[in-house]
């Protein structure tokens, strides 16, 4: 919003929130249903196509996000190097707004101007006379209408809602009061208009104007350079015909320089083009390599979880990933990058952070959650998770923490194997149960005098239990086996506190794997359900309480957290991941992995000390 939003500064669908969709729904029946009741050569396509072009719109912007979110993770390209935080996010969530706005034009548009039903599906002169009149009055007009919008008047107005975005991505193109879009729209109609009225338009020249319009807008907001410098060295007088990402990147660093929409020539007709741009330029186009400190290597859960990823949609991975009604859209795509993994034989990076001097990456293992169980796979993903540790201890990295079931015992001992297979690893293997256990043990409510454990024991839940016993935390369990295999765990005064019985029913539930509904029915009402797995237990019951998997708060310096871990709620992430991160800030040169655990309190502490806190669940 604009610092003194001014005149149709709201969307006419604003309030319809995530059912705005509607609003082109009357003209997509419409063509269905002229589809259905008459012959092709009866309908004009020009009106049947204006549906599919939205699709291919947004899907055009969608790949522009995650091409750019990956780049700006990974690539030495980077040019404003700054964060992106969740108010950002939230601001462009709106971006196919202005597809909406587009698809209802030109729907009224082809039944109020008669003239449409004359455009075929190519003609040369219609594309010159759209280029020239794009480089002529489009680009003319737009300047100088760009120029107004910096005057004080409309910029706290309308503008500043555009440059509340210093650092952009591919969507801040487009984050615009739809006032600014109305006037958008006209000047960009202007070439469609004439040649419609000329009947020199055809579908390739409409089709490829917009095309032409979202690229550049997407290309110029993806704050990684991408144009090779042997393009302006073949054809020097480009530079006045096609900015690039650090040209514009400078408007929205400097505010006033820069204007032009896509073809810098006003700027230097009209010296307004910032003085560094070429130096901006080349200095992102040489690059910068940087050393990462930490790793976190992760995976997909489920198969929708893909789209929760940082490279996903950024609207849901700014949220807590949970089950939506419209997941079942999108399985098709779902399904289609299922397929990909299976091919894909690499990790790739989503995200990119930094806490005081620690630079942090997160990787990501192309294999959902249902392949680690696959017996004919844990070859396969212990490969992938063992060439990753290589490619990262090859680029200097400190750190590499396993996340979820990277660590599974069945796949890599908890990362014990990678220790005894390569002895010189420079890199210190994390697996974070010391912090996680340390979360859960401090997450137990206060008075607390007894505590049920359920499911499958992990080297988490041991620990845990141990560290309650020594609190003076009664532990009761209901399987033999379970407890004849932990009494060699504990100290004779922990003992005492270990109990097996089949009728003592606690109001404090410690779960693991494998808890399931059956068992949940069993607690009386208002049980509380402490997690000591990865993943949390399936929420049967409305009359208890369910606690977070592990996880704390992060302090507010930690740099360029935009996204979601998985279920966790915004600007909390899992102790697993931040055990790593502490590992490399406090130094420590030893492994956390195999039977290998950290003194509990010790690591506590030092969490607490570089900022992180509990999470409170209430």
């Amino acid at each position: 919003m604009a610092s003194r939003p001014g005149l149709l500064t709201e969307w006419p669908w604003q309030r319809l929130g995530n059912f705005k969709y509607v609003v082109v729904a009357p003209w997509v029946a419409h063509s269905f249903y002229l589809l259905a009741t008459k012959d092709l050569k009866d309908i004009h396509l020009n009106y049947i196509l204006i549906f599919p072009s939205l699709l291919l719109r947004m899907l055009h912007n969608q790949i522009w996000i995650s091409i750019s979110r990956l780049q700006t993770a990974r690539s030495p390209h980077r040019i404003v190097d700054k964060s992106i935080d969740f108010e950002q996010v939230d601001r462009e969530r709106n971006w196919d707004d202005q597809i909406l706005f587009n698809g209802i034009l030109f729907y009224v548009g082809y039944q109020m101007i008669p003239d449409t039903a004359y455009i075929s599906a190519w003609k040369l002169n219609g594309v010159i006379i759209n280029i020239l009149l794009h480089a002529g009055p489009v680009e003319f007009l737009y300047y100088w209408f760009h120029r107004a919008l910096h005057h004080h008047f409309l910029y706290s107005r309308y503008h500043s809602h555009h440059h509340a975005s210093i650092v952009t991505e591919p969507i801040t193109s487009v984050i615009h009061p739809f006032a600014e879009h109305i006037v958008y729209f006209l000047l960009f109609a202007i070439p469609l208009l004439v040649t419609i009225f000329t009947r020199t338009a055809s579908m390739v020249q409409f089709i490829g104007y917009i095309f032409y319009i979202d690229f550049m807008n997407n290309m110029g907001h993806c704050n990684f350079e991408l144009v090779p410098k042997w393009l302006f060295s073949t054809f020097p007088p480009l530079k006045y015909l096609m900015y690039t990402p650090s040209f514009h990147s400078l408007h929205h660093t400097q505010f006033r320089t820069n204007y032009s929409l896509f073809m810098p020539f006003y700027d230097y007709l009209y010296n307004t083009m910032d003085k560094s741009s070429d130096e901006v330029y080349e200095t992102s186009w040489k690059g910068k390599k940087e050393i990462i400190d930490v790793v976190h290597l992760t995976h997909p859960t489920t198969l929708q979880s893909i789209y929760h990823l940082r490279l996903g949609i950024a609207s849901l991975a700014s949220k807590p990933h949970k089950s939506n009604w419209y997941d079942l859209m999108m399985w098709p795509m779902a399904w289609v990058s299922m397929v990909f993994t299976w091919f894909y034989s690499s990790s790739f990076v989503v995200e990119r952070n930094k806490l005081k001097n620690i630079k942090i990456q997160t990787w990501v293992i192309p294999r959902y959650k249902f392949q680690y169980g696959l017996s004919w796979e844990k070859e396969a993903i212990n490969d992938l998770i063992e060439k990753t540790i290589l490619e990262a201890d090859t680029n200097g990295v400190k750190v590499l923490s396993l996340g979820l079931l990277n660590q599974a015992k069945e796949i890599n001992e908890s990362g014990e194997l990678y220790i005894q297979k390569y002895p010189k690893l420079k890199l210190r293997i994390v697996d974070g149960s010391s912090l996680a256990a340390a979360v859960i043990i401090n997450s137990i409510p206060k008075g607390t005098q007894q505590v049920l454990l359920k499911g499958n024991i992990s080297k988490v839940g041991r620990t845990v239990i141990q560290g309650l016993c020594n609190n003076g935390v009664k532990v009761v369990m209901t399987n033999k086996h379970d407890y004849y295999m932990l009494e060699p765990f504990m100290l004779d005064t922990m003992g005492e506190k270990l109990l097996l019985s089949n009728t003592c029913m606690p109001q404090v539930w410690l779960v693991g794997d494998g808890l399931d509904d059956a068992e949940q029915w069993k607690a009386e009402k208002g049980t509380t359900f402490i997690p000591f797995s990865h993943f949390p237990p399936k929420k049967v019951r409305k009359d208890c309480l369910y606690y977070s998997t592990a996880a704390m708060k992060i302090p507010n310096e930690l740099q360029n957290i935009h996204a979601c871990e998985n279920w966790l709620p915004r600007k909390v992430m899992s102790a697993w991941r931040i055990a790593g991160i502490i590992h490399a800030l406090e130094g420590w040169d030893e492994h956390e992995c195999g039977d290998t655990i950290l003194q509990v309190d010790k690591i506590w502490m030092a969490a607490l000390r570089h900022g992180f806190l509990p999470l409170l669940n209430e």
